[in-house]
């Protein structure tokens, strides 16, 4: 991963086989990123993408082993207990063109990933929400 600061936004580029999620939480750590707005585009090779279920509080996951365009990626940077929490979901096109979305558990990157990280002043932490059986912003 190679990054600038421009103002008040990161220009990312993520690179061949780097893992998104990991790559992100490591920038947002070594430059005390706490509140942010992500968005970014590119190429996948692999990785892992999720729908919630609200009734059985877990995720129908999807594997992803080929190459596949990263059309659209947006979300959050924000913190719970401290600690960077990055929440992603993502838009992937495949070699047929079928789209396959959702959140992002990990995604790992086939080609490039150019990545904007506009920080935000301030911090907004999450905090579990045990009906729902997710983390919520928390004001």
């Amino acid at each position: 991963m190679k990054y600038k600061r421009i103002d008040r936004t990161y220009v990312v580029r993520i690179d061949l086989n780097e893992e998104i999620v990991e790559s992100l939480g490591r920038l947002c750590e070594q430059e005390g990123i706490r509140l942010a707005r992500v968005s970014a585009i590119g190429a996948a090779n692999g990785g892992e993408i999720g729908v919630y279920d609200l009734a059985s509080r877990t995720y129908h996951r999807e594997e992803l082993e080929e190459f596949m365009e990263i059309t659209s990626l947006s979300g959050s940077v924000t913190t719970m207990e401290g600690k960077p929490y990055i929440h992603l979901h993502a838009t992937l096109a495949d070699a047929n063109h079928a789209v396959h979305g959702g959140h992002v558990i990990r995604l790992r990157v086939g080609a490039t990933c150019e990545m904007f990280v506009d920080v935000l002043e301030g911090s907004v932490d999450r905090k579990r929400d045990e009906a729902l059986g997710i983390n919520l912003w928390e004001f």
